[in-house]
């Protein structure tokens, strides 16, 4: 299919009726005047008066603990860049559905006419009483760290960046897999991150919590890469600064074991994989162009393990596989954060869903292509069902376990019967 054929494609399928991806439908029903006076007056007023005596009600009995905001202010979509709020919309419905169809988690997204940081604090902390969790997206950086921050700081429901921590949570997966594929001790890797926005420095910040030593990071941005004696690195770069007399990506790179990109395409050359350390590992992540094409990759060296963020080429490095299950699981907890703990549960389970052996029907969505564990299998698919069970299970329990949960989970079997359930 051409671009021309794809584009008009892609313009039919999101404008015929009904035009974008979302609709409400209710969930009780309202076909008597008895169901009129029981969803609206005059007997709303009894769940109202519940609610205002314990807040905490509002959990039984409306749909708060499972409805998450995205929001958005449209500054960095995609590869698109800064596009605005209403050119935001398509993707930030594209959120909302994948939250609906792989999760059961119903969505409103929000697209916030402003650039202002303050601004979007206020707005969304006005709008939480609405949410079970906030799910922030495609917000520049480096404000989308400010507003993270003071968000997680001042409201008693989860919040976080999707394209930080998804980014870094299925790139974790993905590392973990393949450094255990090439014998490489993650302790001992020598790393090179291309790229220094919010993806960047949350992929980091995960790989140092998985044993990724800081001595061990060079980090570049559009100047080069950033050091110690530069003045112009902002607060959320500085702990990535380095002593090394290494400059550029060229000089970087040289011995690598392990290249992140999540910058521009086609920044890397042949003779910079070349450089790299043996059974190098590259994740070019840039969309929609990644660093350099796996074409011209995998032709480059035959020890190399590739991943990047399309679909068209093994080991699509995909938030998908991360974000709706992470919401699930805290969700169902009513977690008051997705911590660290929550995030580092993910990436394992995520990691170990690949061993397992994938049950046909999967197989048979994508093609029947191999789906065996190895270099050109790192991670699940996007379409695996069993996501939901691994992954929400693991978060739930890493939620209890580190204190956040408020409604723990008490029969895990039952757990995973609902939420096969959800998506049934």
């Amino acid at each position: 299919m051409n671009d021309h054929t794809m584009r008009q494609a892609v313009l039919h399928y999101h404008e015929q009726p009904p035009t974008g991806k979302l609709s409400i439908h209710p969930t009780k029903p309202l076909q008597s005047p008895e169901d009129l006076s029981l969803a609206y007056t005059p007997w709303v007023a009894i769940p109202c008066k519940a609610i205002a005596e314990d807040p905490q009600k509002v959990f039984d009995y409306t749909a708060k603990g499972n409805l998450v905001a995205v929001i958005s202010n449209g500054t960095s979509v995609l590869g698109l860049g800064n596009i605005g709020p209403e050119a935001a919309k398509p993707v930030m419905e594209g959120k909302a559905i994948l939250f609906k169809k792989l999760v059961g988690i119903d969505s409103f997204d929000i697209e916030l006419n402003t650039t202002d940081p303050a601004e979007i604090i206020q707005v969304v902390k006005a709008l939480a009483p609405t949410f079970g969790a906030i799910n922030l997206e495609d917000i520049k950086a480096p404000e989308c760290f400010q507003i993270e921050e003071a968000l997680k700081t001042q409201l008693p429901i989860p919040v976080m960046h999707d394209d930080q921590h998804g980014t870094a949570i299925t790139s974790s997966a993905a590392l973990l897999n393949a450094l255990e594929l090439v014998g490489k001790d993650i302790k001992h890797i020598q790393l090179v991150i291309n790229g220094a926005g919010a993806g960047a420095i949350a992929c980091a910040q995960l790989y140092l919590a998985l044993g990724v030593q800081q001595e061990n990071i060079v980090m570049c941005d559009s100047k080069g890469v950033i050091r110690s004696d530069r003045k112009d690195v902002n607060a959320y770069k500085k702990p990535f600064a380095t002593d090394r007399p290494v400059y550029t990506l060229t000089e970087a790179i040289k011995g690598a074991d392990v290249f992140l990109g999540l910058s521009m395409a086609n920044l890397v050359t042949p003779a910079h994989l070349q450089s790299m350390a043996a059974r190098p590992i590259v994740f070019a992540l840039a969309n929609p162009d990644p660093e350099i094409a796996y074409d011209v990759a995998m032709a480059t060296r035959d020890d190399l393990i590739m991943a990047t963020g399309r679909s068209d080429y093994p080991n699509q490095v995909n938030n998908v596989l991360g974000y709706p299950y992470i919401f699930r699981g805290a969700l169902d907890t009513r977690a008051t954060a997705i911590n660290k703990a929550m995030k580092l549960a993910a990436v394992k389970a995520i990691a170990a869903l690949a061993k397992e052996p994938v049950p046909a029907a999967i197989k048979q969505s994508y093609g029947d292509v191999p789906m065996d564990f190895g270099n050109d299998y790192l991670l699940p698919k996007p379409m695996d069902r069993r996501l939901i069970t691994h992954v929400s299970t693991a978060v739930a329990q890493a939620a209890m376990q580190s204190g956040v949960a408020q409604r723990p989970i008490k029969d895990w079997e039952q757990y995973r019967t609902t939420l096969q359930q959800r998506i049934s």
